[in-house]
């Protein structure tokens, strides 16, 4: 038996589950995730901020669009997904020009004297510090609770979710496309593909152009933070260069190397080495030794060549919407993207402006 829909997503994470919940109330909606839960992978894995000046102009712009969703998600949470975090970026003498150009264009930076920037994190080294500066309205993320939400005002309007369901094979015929998973097939004039770092495999499968998607493998770790030291309300510190950056969690720190490794699409683990170089420059940055690594993970961010998403109906085949190359964006931009799929696929008018859109139209890659 083959069932059909108005809009098919290949894709179980924030991206997919987000675009399913905009699209449901107007229109048949089913997902297909090749793992046995939603949000497996890279939304699993997520460092889960938000900082309004994360990305490029255009992301930057998504954020702006997000946040009021994130501080009020009605239908999605019964109060704000964020809570209080901040952002400190921080930089050595040869680390001023990467500062320079994170703060060019910022909203809501405070710049801080290295005697300010110890304060808000004690452990850090001030000799070290030759610029710092915070952005104190960055927030944690509930990447579950948005994640679940989604997912649940999706089902509300009778999406379906079909897990262990990865696609084997994909065609179009007559106006239709037609995926064949082992757990059946399905169809729908419309293909969203949301799979991640597996979106350029999915158009192979579909016969679609690639858009050059890059996944990168992100690591992390948790370390103990030293005993008897309250850490509930430090900032997030990173390096202005990228070359790591730490976070409070859970009474511990969770410290990434920042890594950006391209890799094929998998099931992503940290690399040992890369971490240990990553353990080490947090070490050069503060006066804690890291005495044990509690557990690790990786993920993967994928990116396109210009770093900025790809949104919209691709230009050689009719019906197939791209919704990929996030890269460590995707869970604090889901609530604008997933709005601008539906409206979008809906013909509907977008709240973000025609620059913005133009920016992730797939089209700009051809």
């Amino acid at each position: 038996m083959i069932e059909t829909s108005d809009f098919l997503v290949i894709g179980g994470g924030i991206a997919g589950a987000g675009a399913a919940a905009r699209l449901a109330p107007d229109a048949s909606v089913t997902v297909l995730e090749m793992e046995d839960a939603l949000g497996r992978h890279a939304t699993g894995r997520s460092a889960a901020i938000f900082i309004r000046n994360y990305g490029n102009r255009t992301l930057r712009a998504l954020n702006a669009v997000s946040e009021p969703v994130l501080e009020n998600p009605d239908g999605i949470a019964e109060d704000s997904l964020l809570s209080p975090r901040g952002e400190m970026l921080i930089a050595t003498e040869d680390e001023l020009d990467a500062f320079e150009s994170y703060l060019n264009g910022a909203e809501g930076m405070e710049t801080l004297t290295a005697d300010e920037a110890v304060d808000l994190f004690p452990l850090l080294r001030k000799e070290g510090i030759a610029a710092a500066a915070i952005e104190r309205d960055a927030r944690d993320i509930d990447v579950d609770r948005l994640l679940q939400g989604f997912a649940r005002l999706a089902k509300r309007h009778g999406t379906q979710f079909v897990m262990d369901a990865p696609a084997e094979r994909i065609s179009r015929s007559s106006g239709i496309w037609r995926v064949e998973t082992p757990k059946g097939a399905f169809e729908a004039p419309v293909l969203i593909n949301a799979a991640g770092a597996w979106a350029d495999q999915v158009a192979a499968l579909a016969r679609v152009k690639k858009v050059g998607l890059v996944p990168m493998r992100r690591s992390a770790a948790i370390v103990p933070a030293p005993e008897g030291v309250d850490i509930t309300g430090w900032p997030l510190v990173a390096s202005a260069s990228e070359s790591w950056y730490a976070k409070p969690d859970a009474g511990k720190f969770m410290v990434s190397p920042a890594d950006e490794d391209p890799v094929e699409p998998h099931d992503a683990w940290a690399d040992d080495m890369v971490l240990a170089e990553g353990l080490h420059r947090f070490e050069q940055a503060v006066t804690m030794p890291v005495t044990r690594v509690e557990r690790n993970w990786a993920g993967l961010r994928s990116f396109v060549s210009d770093r900025t998403p790809v949104v919209g109906f691709a230009p050689d085949a009719e019906g197939f919407f791209w919704l990929a190359g996030q890269g460590g964006y995707g869970v604090q931009t889901a609530p604008a993207l997933s709005r601008l799929v539906a409206d979008l696929c809906l013909k509907r008018p977008s709240e973000l402006t025609g620059e913005v859109v133009a920016a992730l139209d797939p089209a700009r890659l051809f």
